[in-house]
């Protein structure tokens, strides 16, 4: 009787803790927050809702928060430690937050090119140049004679940093003509606004192609988009996590993701089933020569 009370005992016991192991085991994990702030163009074409889903098959407990901003206001966010990691395309203004200790463990992970878009009457002369400080030119001598007008970003995004770099080139300063347009808004409506005007911009390719192929364009298209001056490159850094507070160890398994060979093959495929093209580059494979223009432009502006 006693050797059967003591097997009902341990068997009591073994059953209680199977059932305490399959709870633990089938209760799901605790959701985890990762806060990102990014350029718009990185956003607006999808990418990185595309990224964040594949990185959920990974992690199921993840959450990527986006805030998609222009890159002067998304390191801004890094520096009052609202943010996680930060994507962004300014290498001016990233190495000031580098300099800082704001960002660190930068990496490039993607790259694709700026282009300069206008009406397809291009009164400025523009297209097929493959020097766009002569195009800037041009379209200054237009804006002066009443022939154009030039659309800028306006907000200390990494395309507005390009532009004003190029303009610091030519010598002549636009700022203040009755030609020269500051919208103060994203690339979109940035885009969208040029488009109305029929006026010149400066974008991203990718989102004039994802605002092209949707038919929100109907009056700009593409003019220039050789040179070196416009290779655009992506970084993504981690927010420096000994000054402040955040979810280090979810950053960076977000970074190493987007660095990683699925990452970077998901990056090289996104947008060619719609577009008929990729919108963006991975980094793989040329990261020494982009780390050298990267540090080429971080002295520009």
């Amino acid at each position: 009787m006693k050797r059967l009370s003591i097997a009902l005992a341990t068997a009591m016991i073994i059953v209680s803790l199977v059932l305490s192991y399959l709870s633990l085991s089938l209760t799901p994990k605790a959701k985890v927050v990762i806060r990102v702030s990014t350029t718009t163009s990185l956003y607006v074409t999808g990418l990185l809702d595309h990224l964040a889903e594949e990185l959920k098959k990974r992690y199921p407990e993840v959450e990527v928060v986006f805030i998609s901003v222009g890159s002067g206001a998304a390191l801004e966010l890094a520096a009052k430690g609202d943010v996680d990691v930060v994507m962004v395309h300014a290498p001016s203004l990233e190495k000031k937050y580098i300099e800082r200790g704001v960002i660190v463990n930068g990496a490039i992970f993607a790259y694709n090119y700026f282009v300069l878009v206008g009406p397809s009457e291009d009164p400025a002369r523009v297209k097929g140049l493959e020097d766009i400080v002569e195009a800037f030119k041009r379209i200054y001598q237009a804006g002066e004679l009443g022939h154009s007008c030039f659309v800028s970003r306006g907000d200390m995004s990494g395309t507005h940093v390009r532009e004003l770099m190029i303009w610091n080139m030519t010598g002549l300063n636009p700022k203040g003509r009755l030609w020269y347009v500051e919208s103060g808004t994203g690339m979109s409506k940035t885009l969208m606004l040029a488009d109305n005007l029929k006026a010149y911009t400066l974008s991203d390719i990718g989102t004039f192609l994802k605002l092209k192929k949707e038919g929100v364009l109907k009056n700009l298209v593409m003019l220039v988009s050789r040179g070196s001056l416009l290779i655009n490159v992506y970084s993504i850094h981690l927010v420096n996590p000994s000054r402040y507070e955040v979810n280090k160890e979810y950053a960076r398994r977000w970074m190493e993701f987007i660095l990683s060979d699925d990452g970077q093959e998901l990056i090289a495929s996104y947008g060619k089933d719609k577009y008929g093209v990729a919108l963006f580059n991975p980094a793989k494979g040329r990261s020494e020569e982009l780390k050298k223009m990267w540090n080429l432009l971080s002295e520009g502006g």
